[in-house]
């Protein structure tokens, strides 16, 4: 079946057909990478008594499934493959899948690396000393077998966590999957190597730089909203609403323009890779396979103009008329399976230092000087 649909791929006029893509979610010749890729890896041998499946049929098996969520059953009517061996083949595949890609998946490692995420969101989003845009989803799972109360989070439902850091082109950067559900969310974070590695200041992030007309050094930071902690290197809104116009008001506009980076990116995985949208009817370990590959064949799908095209067309995500001060949202907002899907972290209030406060208010500051103000700003508070 996959072999016929590659020989369909290219139309009487040399154009893409959308029925390999829509089969499997990526080009044909997307496809053949990986399988040049992960073929060496996932390659069986025949046995005296049956053909192992090929190294296309796995794959294909694979990115079926990524893309649609269909259950194994449904699998095997459509692909004449058992369910037991559908749900061997997709974990194995996947976890090949994130060992071959997961160097798409970089966080910096010197300070130079660091500022290029951050000229990024300054050029692109207009804020300045920013190192990536985080938030944390849960990913709704079957119960697993004695667990007891382990998965269960705040919404009753059964659930690991889903952690990220995305750069200012809709790239992951970092991920983290695993907390189960019962996990706080301060907890989820917390759990992260990122943060342990934060904590001990072993990020090598750039040292702290003074703000275009401003007086005091702040540090690099990364944007977040009220799940996460405020601190030194953590921003997130001004809680409550806050006058039309204050400097927090348009802090809170600035930093969510900012965030939006990441919240469309979630929303593009989920809208490509369907199996992100339905409960997965499999043990923890697997379904963190399954999400790792995923978030690896985002950032792979996103590597050149022409696989960024397929992957994400225009209107793919939210887009701004600078002039008219109107947002158009991206086209996976109008989905409702894909808001639907995931949960997201549990909004909690806590205590937050005098420091970071002080940093919070020198970017506010600075959004409102003659200096660091955008033109239309003002539209949009």
């Amino acid at each position: 079946m996959i072999n016929n649909l590659r020989k369909d791929d290219l139309g009487i006029n040399g154009e893409l057909s959308s029925t390999f893509k829509n089969f499997v979610r990526i080009s044909s010749a997307d496809f053949e990478y990986l399988i040049q890729l992960v073929g060496p890896k996932i390659f069986k041998q025949n046995s005296n008594y049956r053909d192992a499946i090929s190294v296309t049929d796995r794959l294909a098996i694979t990115l079926r499934f990524l893309a649609t969520g269909d259950s194994f059953q449904s699998l095997m009517y459509l692909l004449k493959v058992s369910t037991t061996t559908i749900s061997r083949i997709v974990p194995e595949v996947c976890s090949v899948l994130f060992e071959e890609l997961c160097h798409f998946i970089q966080v910096p490692t010197v300070p130079n690396g660091w500022k290029k995420i951050a000229n990024y969101y300054n050029n692109l989003w207009n804020f300045p000393m920013c190192l990536g845009s985080m938030d944390g989803k849960h990913i709704i799972i079957q119960s697993p077998k004695f667990s007891g109360s382990e998965y269960i989070n705040y919404k009753g439902t059964f659930s690991i966590v889903l952690f990220a850091i995305v750069d200012a082109n809709y790239n992951f950067i970092y991920v983290y999957i695993g907390c189960q559900g019962r996990i706080s969310d301060g907890g989820v974070f917390k759990n992260s190597g990122f943060a342990k590695a934060l904590d001990k200041s072993m990020l090598n992030f750039p040292q702290p730089t003074i703000l275009p007309g401003r007086q005091k050094p702040v540090p690099y930071v990364l944007v977040a909203d009220d799940a996460f902690p405020l601190s030194e290197n953590i921003l997130k809104p001004f809680a409550g609403n806050q006058d039309r116009g204050s400097r927090q008001r348009i802090f809170n506009y600035r930093l969510s323009r900012a965030r939006r980076v990441v919240e469309n990116a979630f929303g593009i995985l989920t809208s490509v890779f369907r199996c992100l949208r339905k409960p997965m009817l499999l043990e923890p370990e697997k379904v963190e396979k399954i999400t790792m590959a995923c978030v690896t064949l985002h950032n792979f799908l996103r590597r050149n103009a022409q696989a960024k095209d397929l992957y994400t067309p225009p209107g793919s995500f939210d887009a701004e008329d600078l002039e008219l001060g109107t947002l158009t949202e991206g086209a996976w907002r109008k989905d409702s399976e894909v808001l639907q899907s995931f949960l997201p972290i549990k909004k909690v209030a806590r205590k937050s230092s005098y420091i970071a406060k002080e940093i919070r208010d020198e970017f506010s500051e600075y959004f409102v000087s003659e200096i660091g103000q955008v033109p239309w700003q003002s539209k949009y508070n």
